[in-house]
């Protein structure tokens, strides 16, 4: 079995980290690379407990599916998913997130195991890990820059907001003074 075990540094809450994570939409153009597309179970939005997702994807220039459950969810710290069907001899993928001040640590832990016995595990170590952990980093990346984004953004509204009334607080005494 291999694992690849990641640590991602998000500067924003828990909640939109979580959310973020598991947002089928946003996967999929972290994965356009793959042209990865949902093509049923759940298809869009943010994937429950219990609910299933196939994808569609070119992975080694061969187009494969995969589809994998929810098996638990505990909001905003953890959720599991694991394969239901596709090329994997098994696949497991915890999401773990931790708020640690204004920051929120996601961590992944995917295992997986290819098919093939000996082969496989030939394979694994020579290419397939690194190219998992690959993927994995891309999405993360993007699930980075949406999060501290959206927080940027928050944090650029309200600094507006604040300016605009002051502005008009100082208007309306000026007018006074007048």
């Amino acid at each position: 079995m291999s694992i690849i075990h990641l640590k991602t540094i998000i500067k924003a809450d828990i909640q939109t980290v979580f959310d973020l994570a598991r947002d089928i939409d946003l996967h999929q153009k972290s994965t356009s690379k793959t042209k990865e597309k949902a093509i049923a179970g759940r298809t869009s939005g943010l994937i429950e407990e219990g609910e299933t997702v196939t994808w569609r994807a070119k992975h080694l220039g061969i187009y494969q599916t995969l589809t994998t459950k929810i098996i638990s969810m505990e909001k905003p710290y953890q959720f599991t998913d694991v394969m239901q069907k596709g090329a994997f001899k098994s696949m497991k993928h915890e999401h773990i997130f931790k708020q640690e001040g204004r920051n929120t640590i996601m961590t992944d832990i995917f295992e997986f195991q290819s098919p093939f016995g000996f082969f496989g595990k030939i394979f694994n170590k020579l290419f397939l890990k690194n190219y998992m952990k690959k993927f994995l980093l891309e999405r993360n990346q993007l699930i980075k820059i949406t999060a501290e984004n959206i927080l940027h953004n928050k944090k650029t509204v309200s600094i507006s907001a604040i300016m605009l009334s002051s502005s008009k607080h100082l208007s309306h005494k000026l007018t006074t003074i007048n």
